[in-house]
């Protein structure tokens, strides 16, 4: 593909397998990290071994007053460590999951929710614009709890329906700079989000299986691929849209 790559959370989990998997489909790749440095100087060690080039960045993104400085970081970057101007790609991944009920959600619960999955993808684009390419793209991150409904998800998935109303808007808006955005919603997938209850807790992975069309819950990679599919140029008309990568989850 020979793109750059930004991805947030890209030290563990989804954000891990795709920064991986674009890597070996060609895509130099940076990544940030919330705390763990040691998990992501192992991934851009791998992305380095494959032949790509790689960079890891701090980012909390519950913290909108750091962006400022994370943006000059990037510009700086991208400069120092790829040579160029611009990024073809920001996928906003970065997130975390509270589990409660409609009526136990605190104040406190909510606003850390729609820092991390709302605010952050909003404003982070909004100081990044200027170093997206032409022809790029957004991603977002979404979650197939937008579609469908659990019980102790309310705030979680209002955040993400949220974003998925921002992807259409960006899209009709950056459209004037040929920027495209998107929405790739993951079902339950097999990774430490939620405490790794989907990966760890068999009788729920079970379940969850029986209720998905093809058979089985998700894999990191499943949605690495899926992801590497937006970020490719055979979706270049594609914008303003939502994907739901489940295996048919819930249909």
């Amino acid at each position: 593909m020979n793109k750059l790559v930004l991805i947030t959370g890209g030290s563990r989990g989804i954000g891990r397998e795709s920064a991986l998997y674009l890597a070996e489909k060609g895509c130099d790749v940076i990544i940030t990290y919330h705390s763990n440095k040691d998990a992501a100087d192992d991934v851009v060690s791998r992305i380095k071994e494959i032949g790509r080039s790689a960079t890891a960045l701090a980012l909390d993104v519950s913290q909108t007053d750091t962006f400022s400085h994370f943006a000059d970081v990037v510009e700086t970057q991208l400069k120092s460590e790829f040579s160029r101007k611009e990024l073809d790609v920001i996928i906003h991944n970065a997130g975390m999951g509270i589990y409660k009920s409609f009526e136990d959600t605190t104040e406190s619960d909510f606003d850390i929710l729609m820092n991390t999955h709302l605010k952050a993808p909003f404003f982070l684009s909004q100081l990044l614009l200027p170093m997206i390419a032409p022809q790029g793209q957004i991603i977002h991150i979404s979650s197939g709890l937008a579609r469908f409904s659990l019980p102790g998800y309310t705030a979680y998935a209002t955040m993400k329906g949220a974003v998925e109303v921002l992807t259409r808007y960006l899209a009709k808006e950056l459209a004037t700079k040929q920027i495209r955005v998107n929405t790739l919603a993951p079902g339950a997938v097999e990774t430490d989000f939620g405490g790794g209850a989907v990966r760890d807790n068999t009788e729920l992975n079970r379940s969850i299986a029986n209720q998905t069309a093809l058979g089985r819950v998700g894999l990191p990679d499943d949605i690495a691929k899926a992801l590497a599919m937006l970020v490719s140029d055979d979706s270049s008309w594609v914008t303003g849209q939502r994907i739901e990568a489940s295996g048919g989850m819930f249909l």
